[in-house]
């Protein structure tokens, strides 16, 4: 008898904006800035990558691509992809 593993979704337990609002605000403390990029795409995945693709006029292509990780996007993307999502980074001293 093995032991059953289930596919880990962190997306699946973003139920409210609040759950959105600590998951990125965690991410974007992390000390690899690739988290929070991956944070967002799992944000859009949630969302609809057809319809944030649409919002921002970025290709779903390029989208999956800088939102992997795998790749430093450019500012504007991440700007205009947050934007679509009505999310803002607030910066306090």
């Amino acid at each position: 008898m093995g032991i059953k593993l289930q596919e880990y979704n962190p997306a699946d337990l973003l139920k409210s904006k609040k759950d959105i609002n600590y998951y990125l605000n965690d991410a974007y403390n992390d000390d690899d800035p690739a988290t929070f990029i991956i944070a967002l795409g799992d944000v859009v995945k949630m969302k609809g990558i057809e319809y944030i693709a649409k919002e921002t006029g970025i290709n779903q292509k390029i989208l999956y691509k800088v939102l992997s990780g795998e790749s430093k996007p450019q500012w504007d993307i991440v700007q205009r992809v947050m934007k679509s999502l009505n999310l803002h980074i607030q910066v306090v001293a």
